[in-house]
């Protein structure tokens, strides 16, 4: 199944998105966690600075 989402924004308009991964640390408990998103190109940096 991860194939045909990989094939799929390869081709096309796919190709201006960008999976973001960003770790970051939880007040509470003190574990980190992991937030993921599929980004536009232009927005790349913006997703890492926000909090």
């Amino acid at each position: 199944m991860a194939k045909k989402v990989v094939a799929t924004l390869k081709t096309g308009t796919g190709k201006a998105f960008t999976k973001c991964i960003k770790m970051t640390r939880s007040d509470k408990t003190g574990a980190y966690m992991f937030k993921e998103e599929i980004v536009n190109n232009d927005h790349v940096k913006d997703f890492f600075t926000k909090k």
